[in-house]
């Protein structure tokens, strides 16, 4: 071994000898020097106190601190002056180490190296008026101190610090801010560049509260926060960097940055957090309680991408602005309105809508870009949805979706509607309030559009083929434009509108007033007879079995209320109209339906060579009672009868009639939903003026004329001028007097005909033939001979067979004066007809 090396490690072993001898030396110092030690390091350290600092016992600690000397400070306790009135200790440690330089110390000064707290408690508290407990720290002189007690002074850096076990509060009562950390572990090294100071430290604590604002709770609420932080501080500027790193909140990892401003009173502070797949329901419990009970409208199954920038002020009362972003691509949501598949979005959240009006609920929006997913496989698009106002929350945005119709029946029940063809093309601009988290009584404007649609009414059994619709939604107003609807043979064109819909849809169903514009080329009426079926009153007969399926969405509640207690003016311009055998032609009509009633006014139409007007009611339930008064001018006897079954009659129908027949009857009567009448249900009037007419093989008028006219043409009987009155009761035609002119014979009818038994009509009918009556000019004369000569009495009653029976009417007199008294009778008794 070289000479040099030897005396160099000679020197060198000399010098570590000689240190710790100085050491011990030091230690044994300090140890029998306790109380004087500890004097200085207390005074020294009230120097700069508004407060007092005492410190229960001093022990130093061999070789932990070396080559300085470190001591061991138990009962720690340190408190501000004004700690009798609001009793908050800003620390309180069952011990506390400390590291202090040996040479210093030597020299009569204290520096401290390194500081470790463990069991402690730190409570850094504000009250209502402002005031600090860390006002016990006092800031530093603008003049420079006396030299010799600068000499004295202690060194203001620590290299290093760990605290164990601490809890630690920052509660201002002044700006309602609440910081709470149980710290298991945070350690710390530091050091001094030219114009600050740098420090890594590492950190796991437990958050019990992280409050911004104590009315609106605490941010990262019981969640474990474990990571590295490395912070910088500027004296020029005083402003503290926290550089990028990876901090776990909970089981989810962070990259935190942040920036506080430590030269204005108020700390202004950022603090950005960005992570990567978190699932929705951990971000937002991560917020304070009011945006979280938001944000849990809302759950995504898959994670998602979440950043979170807070800006505001430790000194400043209220929330710091609060800015979210989450994107969510391909994910499945869920809401209170039901889940949504292959959901995609970018979201964000601020308290800050609008600048100017606070950080808060009222002032809060949740925004969702390029929001696109499937609503029970109807795919739709939102280019901008917004809510807003998170004490009242209100959603907005614009809707769009292309799809198949039939997509809809699965949203709207099996109760009302069935489509099994056609698309449909919305856009549509919504607004709507938020309750329970529960979309609420949406608004809307926009289109509609529905082409070559299959759809099934189901509660009246109608079915409408290749049908479109156009719908168009403004603020107050609905149209409903170019509908075209098919079923079966029928086709029919439809413009409407409502006023005032959305409103009342969900506020007042009932006052719902939809005003139609209908045409059509061809109606077969029997294809609508559905209509005649009652809708409620089906739907309570099978409501007991069906309680499962009557619990559907409330859109489909509301749809039935709406079709049910909504109202309907329909104004008709049809080209045909088909019932059976009844065709009218250039039909017009306003009808209103409301409440189970259909109301038709101004009802006219021309048919059998003649013309129609109606006005009335029907009013459904099990049996369609009807009340309707009409007017028919100059119709085609035959074709008229035909047309509608003969009304009933069995033994006079359109085969033995011919003429043209006015009349005008107001009758009451009922029809079933398969658009028969009802037996026996009709009352009412009706007169009849039948012109140029002809009974033709009539065979109660040929049976008798066989052997009383065996010479005159009995198969072709004409009337010049054909006047009665029938009163109608049920299955009985009451026959007022009337007069008989024709070629054959004169006769005088009246008494009843029976639908099914009780006819009793007596017939007077002069054997002279008045073929030749025609000829006298004088009215007067003509019905001065009409009744000469002889004049059989005839009888039309029911036969054994059901068949009516001629037969001799031996008490013609008594039966005139019975039948002179009934009519009296039925003249004082009889009501008017009902008008509409």
């Amino acid at each position: 071994m070289p000479k040099w090396l030897k005396i160099t490690l000679k020197v060198a072993g000399a010098l570590v000898g000689l240190i710790i001898i100085m050491f011990i030396a030091l230690t044994v110092y300090v140890s029998y020097n306790k109380q004087k030690v500890l004097a200085m390091i207390t005074s020294e350290l009230n120097k700069n106190l508004n407060g007092t600092l005492t410190i229960g016992t001093i022990d130093p600690t061999l070789f932990k601190g070396f080559p300085g000397v470190s001591v061991e400070l138990k009962n720690v306790v340190l408190k501000d002056n004004r700690w009798a009135q609001h009793h908050h200790t800003l620390l309180t440690a069952k011990g506390l180490e400390v590291s202090v330089n040996a040479s210093a110390l030597l020299k009569g000064e204290v520096v401290i190296n390194k500081i470790d707290i463990s069991n402690a408690d730190i409570d850094l508290f504000t009250d209502s008026s402002g005031y600090s407990n860390t006002s016990i720290f006092k800031t530093k002189p603008t003049v420079e101190k006396d030299p010799k007690e600068k000499q004295t002074s202690s060194s203001t850096q620590i290299r290093s610090f760990s605290l164990n076990k601490v809890n630690f509060v920052v509660d201002d009562r002044h700006a309602y801010k609440l910081f709470k950390f149980a710290v298991n572990d945070i350690r710390g090294h530091l050091d001094y560049p030219a114009k600050g100071w740098n420090a890594d430290i590492d950190l796991n604590t437990m958050v019990n509260s992280f409050s911004f604002n104590t009315k609106k709770g605490s941010f990262m609420k019981n969640r474990l926060l474990k990571g590295h932080f490395d912070i910088s501080y500027n004296y020029d500027s005083q402003v503290i960097n926290v550089a990028p790193n990876n901090l776990n909140i909970g089981d989810d990892t962070f990259n935190v940055t942040a920036r506080f401003e430590l030269k204005k009173p108020e700390t202004p502070f950022t603090i950005n957090l960005k992570v990567n797949d978190i699932l929705w329901t951990s971000a937002a419990n991560l917020l304070a309680a009011n945006i979280t009970k938001s944000l849990k409208m809302f759950d995504l199954k898959k994670p998602i991408d979440v950043t979170c920038d807070l800006r505001g002020a430790f000194g400043v009362k209220g929330d710091p602005s609060i800015y979210v972003t989450a994107k969510a691509k391909n994910n499945v949501l869920k809401t209170q309105g039901g889940t949504i598949e292959n959901c995609s979005f970018n979201g964000t959240f601020s308290n800050n809508y609008i600048n100017g009006r606070g950080l808060g609920d009222e002032n809060s929006v949740i925004r969702l870009y390029h929001f696109n997913g499937n609503y029970k496989e109807i795919p739709f698009t939102i280019d901008t949805a917004f809510i807003n106002n998170l004490n009242t929350p209100v959603a907005t945005g614009i809707f769009r979706s292309r799809f198949p119709v039939s997509k809809l029946n699965a949203i709207i029940g099996d109760e009302s509607l069935k489509f099994t063809k056609g698309i449909a093309d919305l856009k549509l601009a919504y607004k709507a309030d938020i309750v329970n988290f529960k979309f609420t009584k949406p608004f809307v404007t926009g289109n509609v559009d529905i082409k070559n649609a299959d759809v099934s009414y189901l509660p009246r059994n109608l079915v409408f083929k290749n049908n479109s619709i156009a719908l168009k939604f403004t603020d107050k107003d609905l149209y409903i434009n170019n509908i075209r609807l098919q079923n079966g043979g029928s086709v029919v064109y439809m413009q409407g509108k409502v006023s005032n819909f959305l409103n009342l849809y969900y506020t007042d169903p009932q006052k719902i007033l939809i005003v139609w514009q209908i045409t059509s080329p061809q109606i077969y009426l029997g294809e609508f007879l559905g209509f005649l079926n009652n809708r409620g009153y089906e739907r309570s007969k099978s409501s007991a079995g069906t309680g499962k399926r009557m619990s559907n969405a409330k859109i489909t509640s509301q749809l039935n209320t709406a079709f049910d207690k909504g109202q309907a003016e329909l104004h008709l311009r049809l080209a045909k109209v088909y019932y059976k055998k009844f065709l009218a032609t250039d039909v017009n009509a306003d009808i209103l339906l409301a409440d189970n009633t259909m109301k038709m006014r101004n009802v006219s139409l021309k048919s059998s060579g003649g013309s129609l007007n109606l006005s009335g009611l029907v009013q459904q339930g099990p049996i369609n009672n009807f009340a309707i008064s009409t007017t028919i001018n100059h119709v085609n006897t035959n074709t008229f009868f035909a047309s509608f079954n003969n009304f009933g009659l069995k033994d006079f129908t359109s085969d033995n009639l011919r003429g043209f027949l006015s009349a005008r009857a107001d009758i009451k009567g009922g029809i079933n939903n398969a658009g028969n009448l009802v037996p026996k249900s009709i009352r009412g009037t009706a007169m009849v003026n039948l012109k140029e007419g002809a009974l033709v093989n009539f065979s109660p008028i040929k049976s008798v004329g066989k052997f009383a006219f065996p010479f005159r043409d009995l198969d072709n009987i004409t009337f010049s001028d054909l006047k009665a009155q029938f009163d109608i009761n049920g299955d009985k035609i009451k026959i007022a007097p009337m007069q008989i002119n024709s070629s054959v014979l004169n006769m005088d009818v009246e008494g009843t005909y029976s639908l099914s038994r009780g006819t009793n009509i007596a017939l007077d009918v002069p054997i002279r033939n008045p073929k030749n009556d025609s000829k006298i000019a004088d009215e007067t004369e003509r019905n001065k001979k009409r009744m000469k000569g002889i004049v059989l009495h005839i009888l039309a009653t029911d036969g054994d067979d059901g068949k009516i029976k001629i037969k001799w009417n031996k008490n013609h007199k008594k039966t005139k004066a019975d039948d002179d008294e009934q009519k009296t009778d039925d003249t004082q008794q009889a009501p008017e007809p009902k008008q509409d």
